[in-house]
């Protein structure tokens, strides 16, 4: 019986190992991506329902602009590299929240949310285009998969998923908010979860450049993080995105990788990369303002973030 549980268990660990695009990191996932988008758009409903979307048109402009083109460039490299499978996944939506909170999160899916907290912080599109790319980055690496399945592992010993819904509803629903990055009550899961945040930031600078943002922009955000890191009202964010010295670090190394990938934009000022044939990504979304404005509220409340190869062209394939 022993030796039975355990080769099902060892059949189990093997079909459910998957492959992160461009890091090619293997990952175990358990959960599938049709059952935690069932449960992503069931709870994204929920917030959206019980939140206040915000009315400022600079603010919102600006997250709806910056997320459809990531996530157009993210589609367009996807199926470059044959996984349209993979943009099967996804829903994109975005919405921009009406809280002082400094935080941002994406569901399975692509389902994301701003809180306007967070704006003054990005400054400009390409500060919010940092935190966009990196949001996206979790839901292209599966990583509400991986934790969920740490969850159930570690909660529930190993329970499927759909027994957990079963038995334990709310359990479970409180288990998938935490692994969709909501809770901050992440107990054990939240070490593991910092992993998946440099792998995010990796990805998500490297899709920012696709895009034709400023990839730079990326290490100057988290340095305004980490200054505010004393600021009560940042401890949401922080509590899953730390912000510190290794993580800036981290970033600056990044910066050589993303702009390999890097497609000018309509109005981009950077230059593509030396040697490879300039593109201008074609924009699909309507002008933006390309600073954000300082709030005016007071500073308390607003204030307050397999490895596959290089084509000619600067893409991955």
């Amino acid at each position: 019986m022993k030796k039975l549980i355990f080769l099902t268990l060892l059949f189990t660990a093997v079909v459910s190992c998957k492959t992160v695009p461009i890091t090619g990191r293997r990952q175990f996932a358990l959960v599938p991506a049709s059952m935690l988008n069932t449960m992503s758009a069931t709870s994204f409903q929920e917030v959206r329902a019980s939140s206040q979307i915000s009315t400022h048109a600079e603010y919102t402009a600006m997250v709806h602009n910056t997320g459809r083109r990531i996530s157009q460039a993210v589609e367009t490299f996807l199926r470059e590299n044959k996984m349209e499978a993979k943009i099967k996944e996804f829903n994109w939506e975005f919405i921009l929240i009406a809280d002082p909170t400094v935080n941002a999160w994406c569901m399975p899916g692509g389902r994301i949310a701003f809180y306007e907290g967070i704006m003054p912080i990005c400054r400009n599109e390409d500060g919010v285009a940092v935190v966009m790319a990196h949001e996206i980055a979790h839901a292209v690496a599966n990583h509400s998969s991986e934790r969920m399945t740490q969850g159930l592992m570690q909660q529930m010993g190993g329970v499927a998923l759909s027994v957990a819904l079963a038995n334990q509803p709310e359990s479970t629903q409180n288990l998938a908010l935490q692994a969709f990055g909501i809770s901050t009550n992440i107990l054990g899961i939240l070490p593991y979860s910092r992993k998946h945040e440099y792998e995010a930031d990796k990805l998500g600078m490297i899709f920012m450049a696709m895009a034709g943002y400023d990839p730079n922009e990326a290490p100057l955000f988290w340095e305004r993080m980490m200054a505010l890191s004393g600021n009560k009202s940042t401890s949401d964010f922080l509590s899953t995105h730390p912000a510190n010295q290794k993580r800036i670090d981290e970033n600056r190394k990044n910066i050589a990788l993303a702009m390999k990938y890097y497609i000018p934009h309509e109005g981009s000022t950077l230059s593509a990369p030396t040697g490879r044939r300039a593109r201008t990504a074609r924009s699909t979304a309507a002008p933006a303002t390309n600073t954000v404005a300082p709030a005016a509220t007071t500073p308390s409340s607003t204030s307050t973030p397999n490895a596959v190869a290089p084509t000619s062209t600067g893409r991955r394939r």
